[in-house]
């Protein structure tokens, strides 16, 4: 049991992958698509209810997001077709966390994702991306996305600096 998390959160990262071979916005994507995003709840909720949460666990659960946040730009890209300052904006927030994270390398000796509330709403609303996408204007949702990522990449930024240990659970610059 005490793997159990670990390995949700490995399935996530094959799924992802698998993605890539899959029609986008077909069913057999919305199936995996589904499975990935499931797998994202229970791999953290089992982890705190069985006490089996682990440094392990929050890397391996923060790279599958990222994997599967590529595999979603890479496999959607063609179909929204993005205007060139929501590449421009997408890249920046992408600069932004990397910095974060050189930032983090270079203090604590290791990567680290925080799981602000932030990322988690972030997270969020790119999993509700590809569902949204048939029923609400693809730009709209284009800016709400780049907003919410934005916010929440500067947050990540401002705790790495401002930090004298790694918090990779810290909730939010405005929680203590």
């Amino acid at each position: 049991m005490k793997t159990m998390p670990n390995c949700i959160s490995f399935s996530r990262i094959i799924f992802a992958l698998i993605l890539i071979f899959v029609k986008p916005l077909s069913l057999a994507f919305y199936v995996i698509y589904i499975i990935c995003g499931f797998s994202d709840i229970m791999d953290g909720f089992i982890a705190r209810k069985t006490r089996t949460t682990s440094r392990l666990g929050e890397k391996l659960d923060s790279l599958a997001d990222m994997i599967m946040t590529g595999v979603l730009l890479v496999v959607l890209y063609p179909i929204v077709n993005p205007a060139k300052e929501i590449i421009i904006w997408i890249i920046s927030i992408g600069f932004i966390r990397l910095t974060s994270m050189v930032i983090a390398l270079k203090k604590y000796k290791t990567f680290a994702f925080l799981h602000t509330y932030g990322n988690k709403i972030t997270g969020m609303i790119i999993f509700i991306f590809p569902i949204l996408f048939l029923y609400i204007d693809q730009t709209v949702l284009l800016y709400i996305i780049c907003v919410v990522a934005s916010i929440s990449a500067v947050e990540e930024l401002i705790i790495q600096l401002t930090s004298s240990q790694l918090q990779p659970n810290k909730k939010s610059i405005f929680v203590k």
